[in-house]
């Protein structure tokens, strides 16, 4: 999942970056809104963190001009305005979730995991496909109730199918949603992580669920 956290106190976005990272969030990163409302507007993101307070436009001026351009993506709004007057604003004008500052960054997580699952349509954290379980919570997946263990780069792809899961995916969506616009990985990259996930979900099974749609991508289905 792919997260843009739009704040400009450095050592919080520094702080919230390495922790996000280390729960397999790809993290890009902007201290103004100007190139805050440029980057959501412009590249796909599974959830945005916006601050209210920040140099140029303000979060709400972003979250206003983010839900008249259509673009649904859910968005927590972090911020020391904790006051009534302004999370009734921010919920009014689209925000999914409001944290007041200072916050537990388990909260943020937990809260960042939620919003996402809602907008994928998954109440649970734990998505199921066939025998297949993903437990987005703990990162563990299982297979037949057997444990399987995956690299980060793996869980991400597998992540991202099964909150897709009957629809199909292709190679350049999961490129955007895994690796941030610095990185320059390999144009077969994503077809060489499939494959590793098919070893290790698909090859001692009869029943396949990681399917190849050529010429469109891949789909995660029974």
């Amino acid at each position: 999942m792919k997260i843009l956290i739009i704040e400009d106190e450095k050592d919080l976005v520094r702080i919230l970056k390495k922790g996000l990272e280390e729960h397999s969030f790809t993290v890009e990163t902007a201290y103004e809104g100007e190139e805050g409302l440029y980057l959501a507007e412009t590249f796909p993101y599974d959830a945005v963190v916006l601050d209210l307070m920040l140099p140029e436009i303000d979060g709400f001026s972003i979250l206003e001009r983010l839900r008249k351009s259509k673009k649904d993506v859910p968005v927590i709004v972090l911020t020391a305005k904790g006051g009534v007057e302004e999370r009734v604003r921010g919920l009014n004008l689209g925000a999914d979730d409001y944290i007041p500052k200072p916050f537990d960054f388990s909260e943020l997580l937990a809260r960042l995991r939620a919003v996402i699952r809602r907008h994928k349509g998954e109440a649970s954290p734990v998505i199921e496909v066939s025998d297949l379980e993903i437990d987005m919570n703990s990162h563990r997946v299982r297979r037949a109730g057997r444990e399987v263990q995956l690299t980060a780069n793996e869980y991400k792809i597998l992540e991202y199918l099964a909150l897709h899961k009957g629809r199909v995916i292709s190679r350049t969506e999961l490129l955007e949603h895994i690796y941030d616009i610095n990185s320059d990985p390999d144009s077969n990259v994503i077809d060489v992580y499939i494959n590793y996930l098919r070893r290790k979900i698909d090859r001692d099974h009869d029943k396949k669920l990681i399917h190849t749609v050529r010429g469109a991508g891949y789909i995660l289905k029974e």
